[in-house]
């Protein structure tokens, strides 16, 4: 098997694990907050040690002049992690995912705004229709107000996730297992005195089960999932790892279905369908043109 075959099977592993993720934030009895601090805490330990034991460790000195911006956005991922999870406990992990994949479009805009990138015609039009979809989403919400206040909790992750990637981007080439950790470790230093101050720490209330689930949320779909992620980025192209990211959502819907048995309506899948294929698109060169 070549570095390319390898890599794509291993961003493919990731995406199928990350679309998992519901099934054990659901088994742990702790508010938003507190499980995405116990979440950062423990990812940050297995690649702290996966940098010390491949010698990566020694490329934390070349993140000084970057260290703000990094920090900045390990705040935003921190808080993206607390609004997903709330995000579950009003809808179903299939609506607030889709909201969630509103990033890609929040992220075009912001480029516009902040980089002063210049839209393409295929580029409108991806944004356009992705709106749609979230429109019709939002529109034929069958849970009330509560859907209404998960998928508002949704897009609030997707707002917050969008603003890590313009971060990232402004912090310009930097490794991105490195990186990561960075972002990981500035999340435990801004979540721990949030959640000190609104709800406090409750370790002790987790069951045995719960601390299983929580072990394998951080360990396996953080750590080392992140680990399989970006070490695969290096073997393949942009297009190639955009496109097959969006194998996540189509899991976290899936899961949600037919593992949790969460209702979706015909109409929210469309919405759903819509956000996610114009997303794609976005990522797709067309023929003759460069990379974006």
């Amino acid at each position: 098997m070549n570095k390319t075959t390898l890599a794509r099977w291993q961003i493919i592993i990731s995406m199928v694990m990350f679309g998992t993720i519901s099934i054990f934030v659901k088994g742990i009895d702790l508010p938003s907050s507190e499980l995405s601090l116990y979440r950062a805490v423990i990812a940050c330990l297995v690649l702290f040690f996966y940098l010390l034991i491949t010698g990566r460790i020694r490329k934390l000195a070349a993140l000084r002049s970057k260290l703000f911006v990094l920090f900045l956005s390990g705040a935003a991922m921190g808080f993206n992690w607390i609004l997903l999870f709330t995000a579950y406990q009003y809808t179903t992990v299939a609506l607030s995912t889709l909201a969630y994949y509103f990033a890609p479009t929040l992220i075009i805009a912001g480029s516009v705004v902040f980089f002063k990138e210049r839209l393409t015609l295929k580029q409108i039009i991806c944004f356009i229709a992705s709106s749609a979809g979230l429109v019709l989403i939002i529109g034929v919400s069958g849970g009330g107000s509560s859907d209404v206040i998960g998928l508002l909790f949704g897009l609030g992750a997707a707002l917050l996730y969008s603003i890590v990637v313009l971060l990232n981007k402004k912090a310009g080439d930097v490794d991105g297992i490195t990186r990561t950790w960075v972002q990981f470790a500035s999340a435990v230093l801004v979540l721990t005195p949030y959640v000190a101050l609104t709800g406090g720490f409750h370790p002790g209330s987790l069951s045995a089960a719960g601390w299983t689930n929580l072990l394998i949320l951080g360990v396996v779909h953080t750590g080392i999932i992140y680990v399989l992620y970006f070490s695969s980025l290096s073997h393949l192209d942009g297009e190639t790892s955009a496109i097959l990211s969006y194998i996540d959502p189509a899991v976290s819907v899936l899961v949600s279905v037919f593992f949790l048995h969460e209702p979706i309506t015909a109409l929210q899948l469309l919405g759903g369908a819509m956000i996610i294929v114009f997303a794609m698109l976005n990522e797709i060169r067309l023929p003759g043109k460069g990379k974006k």
